[in-house]
């Protein structure tokens, strides 16, 4: 075992596995366990163009602890390693498939890099308070209940450097069609589309102590997003 190969427990001193409780939404990690080796095309597809902005407005530097909730497919996990190829980047999903598949591709493309991926839920992260300098969530808050949109926007206040920037992508609702759409697809399948909430969350997160600092709108093909970085 090569010393980027280490587990959390050795890479970032206070991780305590032992704390991890179940996850939340069962029917939520049981859809994305059976679409991980799918869903890479909607990222692709939808979501590249945001992932791409929110780097921009992250001011993650080499170097940094960086941590990203909700990896998906890992390609917001690959730019965030090109950007801090000698820190250490920590990657968490719901999903124990999702978590799996982005830890391998990433060892393969990039096996120096240090790198870890887990299945956690972000309601209770098992790490220290202020232990990373950068924190990004993309397309996460759709799935959750806004009780525990709130506890986890808490998490990141707590996870967080104070002064550092923790930025966020959401799903836009600034299209009628595209909401209808979503709506729909929502209905039939909740556990994998979730629903918009860009709407409600920027109270949410002053409300856990962040402030907001830079808030755009971007747009793939039919497929709107709101990016949001906000400093603690």
């Amino acid at each position: 075992m090569n010393s980027n190969s280490k587990p959390l427990e050795i890479l970032l001193p206070g991780f305590r596995a032992d704390r991890l409780p179940r996850t939340i939404a069962h029917h939520t990690r049981r859809v994305y366990d059976r679409m991980a080796f799918l869903y890479p095309l909607s990222t692709y597809f939808n979501h590249s163009k945001a992932h791409k902005l929110a780097v921009e407005l992250s001011g993650i530097e080499d170097g940094m602890r960086v941590l990203e909730v909700a990896t998906g497919s890992g390609e917001m996990f690959r730019r965030l390693v090109r950007r801090n190829p000698s820190g250490l980047t920590v990657g968490l999903d719901l999903s124990p498939n999702m978590a799996a598949r982005t830890q391998r591709m990433l060892r393969r493309k990039h096996p120096e890099a240090r790198v870890a991926c887990q299945a956690v839920d972000a309601r209770h992260m098992p790490f220290n308070d202020g232990m990373f300098d950068a924190l990004m969530c993309c397309y996460l808050f759709e799935l959750l209940g806004r009780e525990d949109i709130a506890r986890t926007l808490r998490e990141f206040h707590r996870v967080l450097r104070p002064g550092r920037r923790f930025t966020l992508v959401l799903i836009g609702q600034d299209s009628p069609a595209f909401n209808h759409a979503y709506h729909v697809a929502g209905s039939l399948v909740p556990a994998f589309w979730g629903r918009q909430v860009e709407n409600f969350i920027p109270p949410l997160i002053e409300a856990a102590g962040f402030r907001i600092i830079a808030d755009h709108r971007v747009r793939q093909g039919y497929y709107p997003s709101r990016v949001l970085a906000m400093e603690k």
